[in-house]
């Protein structure tokens, strides 16, 4: 390819940012192609010249991935912002070389040789740096679980298997998307929206007019509207909404989604599932949870089991209080009808604002976007020393609505980078929140490439002429994302393997995220980020103590939720038996009826939109939330210590986090660097403190 056709294709620039608002499916292919020629062509030569050094191995072969990060992360990128059927097309074409050259590289037996080599000499060992050594110890252990001592015929058939889960993968991924889109209920008659707040009115009326280009404009007053499966509609909804009929008939296609053709993933699961112990069982693997633990900090399911029981022990007996308090009220209201599950979420907010006095609806005028945006970049400053500006000019993005933000460090000097992209986009958009990396901080021919993330939300999107405004919830999101950002973009690790998020194991990446969401009930960050979108008046104290008050409201119920989810992935990744009898269905009735206060539907079908395991990296590590979770509080527990009103005492605790937790990536064992932190070993305690279920 001449060099004029290269910079045609914005996916072979390998320099500078992404041309995002370029980018077309076009272009994928040819890149992908010539990306992958060249690095196997680049591959066969290294492979005759590896010597057991870090110069003579290691260097080279960051070089060799490193236009990946120009030619494909893009791609992946927009896969989940921009979703078309072009790209679709373009991906599923794509994404087997990807993996056939990134096989290549894991089972690379000269590569290997290279790698045990500079571990078994003890003068060349020594002389690496702990973030060099743990890189070539995580890069053979990536080796063993690719099968590189597989012999030819068990290699081929791990190689087949993992081509076909990353399409299934892809597949499970898009049906969600697109049953999510699928689904519609549309409501004429003004007398179904009783009880809606205004925010959802005006949100489900403009959806439907964005659904109905050719008809005069829905109003909130008059209608129509359109409910859809995406959270900043079908959560209100679900609240809201007091005619239970049609609850009933969201709810039910909400645990449904996905599970019927054309976007049925039940068969996918199915097949992932056997895919997944088949390959356990040919690296030699009892199943699927030991293989990805080998990458975890658990040392093994009976630690993971052993957490699920101590937080099981002191949840239980308080949710069961939680489902009676429900039903009580509920009584109490003159509806003496059994409580059904589409009924709880409803009935979960009455009850809210009885006890507390307050509604999302009070509060959302005060948490517009632009003042939470502030309000999150000063306490940035506050806790790590960094500044954060926007730039508008020479920024190509994927949408109108994406930001552009560089950071700075005390001096003044850039420092990393962000993309954010906040509202809900359901026509293309995959729901979810989440922030991945763009470009990481790296040397190239001696110059330091600055970490770039993205930082992806679903929130409520502006309506007509009213900026956005949040729910509480949606602020806390924003607060996890940007945790997970500030750990790939405060990094000072410059080996790609180990700065930022990579290396990083994966049931100790959310400690940062979970531990940026403690903030939003800190009294002075709050307050200073909230400001009536028609007055400016900012959050009346009762308001915010009221907030403070609900925070562990039900959070017994909610714990014992995400431990259904968590026992759940374990079980189908270790004891279930995919070609036996038992479906996964049943697996997770049989789970919840340990873990859930109410029981299932029979036809429930949460799984077939789990994407998480079984279209995400949390396959057998679903766990990790609430392990990490551990680790978040007890490291906000620092900050509790040193004084939440002691302005310097918190600056120090956020510098010595930052230079720890933010600062060493995957460089060390998160224990390692959580003890840096907080001088000991991670403690239980103030997790169920924080959770109100420990005085």
């Amino acid at each position: 390819m001449s060099q004029d056709t290269r910079a045609e294709n914005p996916l072979l620039v390998d320099t500078g940012l992404p041309e995002f608002g370029r980018i077309q499916a076009e272009h994928v292919i040819p890149a992908v192609r010539e990306t992958v020629t060249r690095a196997l062509a680049r591959m066969a030569e290294l492979e005759q010249s590896f010597t057991p050094t870090w110069a003579g191995t290691m260097e080279p072969m960051e070089e060799l991935e490193r236009p990946f990060e120009h030619a494909w992360k893009p791609v992946g990128h927009l896969f989940g912002v921009r979703n078309s059927p072009e790209l679709r097309t373009a991906y599923d074409e794509a994404q087997p070389l990807i993996i056939e050259f990134s096989l290549r590289v894991r089972q690379s037996e000269p590569l290997y040789r290279a790698l045990l080599g500079i571990k078994n000499d003890p003068a060349t060992w020594a002389a690496l740096s702990g973030t060099q050594q743990r890189i070539i110890a995580d890069r053979l252990k990536d080796a063993e679980l690719a099968g590189i001592g597989l012999p030819v015929e068990q290699r081929e058939r791990f190689n087949a298997i993992e081509q076909e889960l990353s399409q299934l993968s892809t597949d499970f991924s898009n049906h969600v998307l697109d049953a999510t889109k699928a689904y519609a209920l549309e409501i004429t008659d003004v007398a179904n929206t009783e009880g809606w707040p205004l925010s959802l009115r005006q949100l489900a009326a403009q959806t439907w007019s964005r659904a109905h280009t050719d008809a005069p404009a829905a109003t909130p007053e008059a209608g129509p509207w359109r409910i859809t499966l995406e959270t900043p509609l079908f959560v209100p909804f679900m609240e809201h909404c007091c005619d239970s009929a049609l609850r009933e008939q969201v709810y039910r296609a909400f645990v449904t989604r996905a599970s019927q053709p054309p976007f049925d993933n039940a068969p996918l699961m199915t097949r992932i599932l056997q895919l997944r112990k088949e390959k356990a069982a040919l690296l030699g693997y009892p199943h699927f949870a030991a293989v990805s633990l080998m990458r975890k900090m658990a040392p093994g399911v009976e630690a993971i089991q052993a957490m699920y029981d101590q937080l099981h022990d002191a949840a239980w007996n308080v949710a069961q209080q939680d489902l009676q308090d429900l039903i009580d009220f509920k009584a109490k209201k003159g509806d003496t009808a059994p409580l059904n599950l589409w009924d709880v979420a409803f009935w979960s907010e009455r009850l809210r604002e009885e006890r507390y006095a307050y509604t999302d609806e009070e509060i959302r005028p005060y948490f517009s976007f632009e003042r939470v945006l502030d309000g999150l970049f000063r306490l940035l400053t506050r806790l790590f020393g960094i500044t954060v500006e926007r730039v508008t000019e020479g920024i190509s993005t994927w949408h109108a609505d994406v930001r552009y933000y560089v950071i700075r460090n005390e001096a003044g000097e850039p420092i990393a980078s962000f993309y954010l992209d906040p509202y809900s986009r359901p026509e293309n958009k995959r729901g979810g929140a989440w922030m991945d990396d763009c470009l990481g901080r790296r040397r190239i021919n001696g110059v330091l490439q600055l970490p770039v993330a993205h930082l992806v939300c679903n929130q409520t999107p502006p309506v007509g002429d009213r900026p956005a405004l949040m729910t509480f919830r949606e602020v806390e999101t924003l607060f996890h994302e940007m945790g997970h950002g500030l750990q790939h973009m405060l990094t000072t690790i410059e080996h790609p393997d180990a700065a930022g998020i990579s290396g990083v194991e994966w049931d100790a990446v959310e400690l940062p995220s979970q531990f940026m969401e403690n903030w939003c009930y800190h009294r002075p960050t709050l307050m200073g980020m909230t400001g009536h979108v028609d007055t400016g008046a900012p959050l009346p104290e009762d308001l915010f103590q009221k907030i403070c008050a609900a925070r562990n409201y039900r959070a017994a119920t909610q714990l014992l939720r995400q431990m259904l989810f968590g026992i759940t992935d374990i079980e189908l990744h270790t004891t279930f038996d995919p070609t036996g009898t038992e479906t996964p269905f049943e697996v997770q009735r049989r789970i919840a009826q340990k873990t859930a206060v109410l029981p299932l539907l029979p036809e429930d079908r949460f799984l077939c939109g789990f994407s998480h395991i079984f279209a995400g990296g949390y396959a057998a590590g679903y766990y990790s939330y609430k392990w990490a979770e551990i680790l978040s509080a007890d490291a906000f527990g620092a900050f509790v210590d040193a004084g939440l009103d002691n302005d310097a005492a918190v600056a120090a605790a956020g510098r010595r986090f930052r230079d720890t937790v933010l600062s060493l990536g995957g460089s060390q064992h998160p224990l390692e660097i959580f003890r840096a932190f907080r001088g000991r070993d991670p403690q239980v305690e103030p997790l169920l403190k924080q959770c109100g279920l420990l005085a």
